[in-house]
Order: structure tokens, then sequence, then C-alpha cells
């Protein structure tokens, strides 16, 4: 019984520490741009209005014809209710697992001649923390997780005329995570339990390439791929407490090789008149990458090597469409309000759904303001408030016991950004 409860629980931290990562916009880290987050991202790829456009177009940067550094940050602020939630050995159902979470981010961009332009950005494309209270009924399939990756993009544009822009910038990924749970031992009934901890890291390299159109002088379009980012996590796997020989207390090098799925952006852009102007966008993710996690651990005892040596996991997770509108009304020269409306499908099904991820297909509705005091300087502002549909979690396994809820998900996200030209 202690034997398989460890293998199962090692095994379901290490596919946390991917599902973790991949799923941190379930938990809205979804905003690289302020001015972009007051339209629901709906011309994130067509609208190219500051430096923040390194992410969402690259190409974009033709379209800026002064040098400029646009920093910013988002919090976000989720809340979650549980419904109908019990676990086999008891336990609290508290819902308040998510802190308050930051989001970073710094755009730089720089004119060459009228074709050339290049830029750099820092952003947090992913990122999770969830932290249960002890006790926790669901804390055998996950009690504790945090991931966060740092991207930093070096970028080039090139304009050909008037029309038609290309850029593209390699992507230097940073992840790290550290994920617990907690093991049941044998006889325990859920009181003396033991805890099981991975952490890890890793860098790698990634790009994002656009295209920018303008057929018309009112509209754009542009479309950006950003790709797969293929990771090998090195780091370890500490055991406590579980009161079986040779692991309590033990710590076994772990790896985890795992690849963030790529997406294409395809949005459009079209001003109206001089105040008004529409975004319409689309974004597909191959999350079908995800179809099973494997776990490597080393210097396993040989009577369990073959248990624990080399563990697989089947995800089956499928592709996704998040579709958003938008429009900005510009009141006069100093200021310009936003809004849009987001819908975000979920690649999560549910069979495999657990509390580490109990995230569902999603609504945003967002607004935003920009303020420009003076033509070097634009201060912009946003405000968007998430909801999920009700998300069930339903999980059983002999060495675990049960644990169902029905998740209630919502989060509130605020952002600001300065704009500098020099």
């Amino acid at each position: 019984m202690k034997k398989f409860t460890l293998v199962k629980s090692t095994l379901t931290l290490a596919v946390a520490l991917a599902s973790s990562n991949l799923l941190a916009s379930g938990f809205a880290l979804n905003e690289q741009s302020i001015s972009g987050m007051g339209t629901g991202f709906a011309g994130r790829s067509s609208s190219a209005d500051d430096a923040s456009t390194v992410y969402g177009n690259p190409a974009g940067m033709s379209r800026l014809k002064r040098e400029q550094i646009t920093v910013g940050g988002a919090a976000v602020i989720a809340k979650t209710d549980l419904k109908n939630a019990r676990g086999t050995f008891g336990g609290s159902n508290d819902g308040d697992m998510v802190p308050v979470v930051g989001v970073p981010m710094g755009y730089y961009v720089k004119p060459i001649d009228e074709h050339w332009s290049v830029g750099f950005g820092m952003y947090v494309p992913f990122g999770l923390i969830t932290d249960y209270e002890t006790g926790f009924a669901g804390r055998y399939f996950g009690s504790k997780s945090e991931v966060q990756v740092v991207t930093f993009q070096p970028t080039v544009s090139y304009a050909f005329n008037d029309v038609v822009s290309i850029g593209f910038g390699p992507t230097i990924n940073h992840i790290k995570g550290s994920l617990q749970s907690n093991t049941l031992n044998a006889g325990s009934l859920g009181r003396n339990d033991g805890q099981v901890k991975i952490s890890g890291d890793d860098t790698a390299v990634g790009y994002n390439i656009g295209i920018l159109v303008q057929p018309t002088e009112h509209t754009r379009l542009g479309l950006t791929y950003h790709s797969m980012v293929d990771y090998k996590l090195e780091g370890d796997t500490k055991i406590q407490g579980t009161g079986f020989g040779p692991f309590n207390g033990g710590k076994y090098d772990a790896s985890l090789n795992i690849k963030t799925p790529e997406s294409v952006d395809f949005s459009i852009t079209h001003e109206l008149d001089d105040q008004w102007t529409l975004y319409a966008g689309s974004t597909w993710t191959r999350w079908s990458r995800l179809e099973a996690i494997t776990v490597k651990n080393e210097g396993v005892p040989a009577p369990l090597r073959a248990n624990l040596g080399t563990i697989s996991e089947e995800q089956n997770w499928h592709d996704t469409w998040a579709h958003a509108i938008g429009a900005s009304y510009k009141v006069n020269k100093e200021w310009v309000l936003r809004t849009g409306f987001t819908v975000d499908q979920s690649p999560t099904n549910n069979v495999n759904r657990s509390p580490r991820i109990p995230t569902g297909d999603r609504k945003i509705f967002s607004i935003g303001a920009g303020w420009s005091p003076t033509d070097d300087m634009t201060i912009d502002l946003a405000y968007s408030y998430l909801w999920e549909e009700d998300t069930k979690v339903n999980l059983r396994e002999p060495s675990k016991g049960a644990y169902s809820a029905t998740y209630e998900n919502s989060a509130h996200g605020l952002g600001a950004s300065l704009t500098y030209r020099f």
C-alpha cells in the first residue's frame, strides 16, 4: 500500500509540474499588454499601438515611427468557491487557494530607418500559484503548486513598403516550479500524512514570427505564430514522513520533458472614422501536444526501480480556440476609451482534471483607457472580469481515496503601463 501510494504521488506531482505551466492562462495570466488588455486582446496581432507589439506581432514594430519603451504590470485577483466537495478521508474545502498574482512586462522598440526596426521584450507568458489550506480534503491530489515562466525576446522587423511588414524574434524562456502533495500512509486513515515535493527548472529557446498587412488606409490584418518550446526540466523529488523504509526522507534526481504548444493568432483592426476603431481576433492553440507525461527518477533503489524509474500517465488534452471582439473610442487628443469581450476554451477533460488546475471554459469582459498628457507619454489602464463555467473535479485512486467538488472560478484583472517616446 505504501509503495503504491508513493509511486502514484510522485507521478501526479510530475504531471502537475507540466500541467500547471500549460494552464497558467486558466488563472488569467494572459496579460502581456495593457493597451491590448483593454480590448480583450481582440487586436493583439494587428493593433500595434505601442512597444508591446514585440509580443503581439513583431511585424508591428514597423508602425512605430519613434523610439519608445513600454513598462507595466497586471495583478490578477482570483476567487474560487467549492460546492458539493467531499473527500474519502475528510478535511476542509475553503477554496481560497489562489493568492494575488503579479504579471510584469517591459518592451523597447527603436526604428533604424524606413524599413528596419529592432526591439526586445520581457514578459511572463505562464504562471500559477495554488496553495490549499492544511488539511484540505483533496490534499492527496495536490496541496501546493508554484510555477513561473519568464521570457526574454530580442526582435527585428522589416517593412517592405507601406502595406506589408514582417517581424521575427527568438524567445529565451526560463521555467521553474515547485509542487507538493500529501501521501496517505497505510493504516493512518488520513491522520499521519507523508509529503512529496518535486521541484525543477530549465531554460529553452523558441521564437515568435509575424506578418502585418494594411490593404487599405483604415484596415490592418495581422498574423502571429508563437512557436512550441521544448523544456527538459531537471530537479529533485523529496519525500518525507512516509514511514516507508528507504523513501522516508529520501531525495532523488528527477527529470521531465514537456513541450508547450504552438499558437496562431489572427486579428483585424479597422478604423471606422477619426474616433471609432473596431477589433476582432482568434487564437488557435495546439494543446493536443500534451498526450502523456513521462517522468524519470534516478537513484531509486533496485527493488522499486521497475515501478518508479520511468512512469507515464495519459492526459489527452485537446486543441482550443479563443475569440475576441473589441472597440476603442478616441474622445480627444489626450484620451481613448476601450472595451472588449473574449470567449476562451479550456483544454482539460473531465477525466483528468485535478485540484491543481480546476479550470473550465471562460468568458472575459474588459474595459480600458489611454491617457496621453503629452505627445511623448501615454499611460494605459485596464480592468478585466473573468468567469468560468462550473467545473467538476472527480478523482478516485486506490492509494488516495476519492475527491470530488464543483469549482466556481472567477478573477479580477487590473493593469497599468507607461509608454515613453524619445
